[in-house]
């Protein structure tokens, strides 16, 4: 699997046949990064598993105070495919997901 992480925070990971669920908790309750957070996972995912994978995104019960709208937003396909039309949210995320070498 080609799935790292590393962040300051914890990441679950349910493995059910070809369904991923990921459960990550934000540094903070109010954490204003963490639709972005989600939509790293997702895309990091989206591009190391094969298309038949169903992926599930969220937060984890209780660790952010808009966990509804945040889990509603990373798991809506239009959504994610709006997010990822924008030329500067994409810069973020692949300068997320880029390699660091220190």
């Amino acid at each position: 699997m080609c799935f790292y992480v590393n962040l300051i925070m914890q990441v679950i990971l349910f493995i059910k046949g070809y369904c991923f669920r990921v459960a990550f908790t934000p540094t903070v309750e109010h954490c204003s990064m963490a639709t972005v957070i989600g939509l790293c996972l997702r895309v990091k995912l989206m591009r190391c598993l094969p298309p038949r994978y169903k992926v599930d995104i969220s937060v984890a019960p209780g660790t952010h105070a808009t966990e509804a709208a945040v889990n509603k937003q990373l798991n809506d396909k239009e959504r994610v495919a709006a997010a990822l039309e924008n030329p500067n949210l994409v810069d973020m995320v692949d300068e997320c997901l880029a390699p660091s070498y220190e």
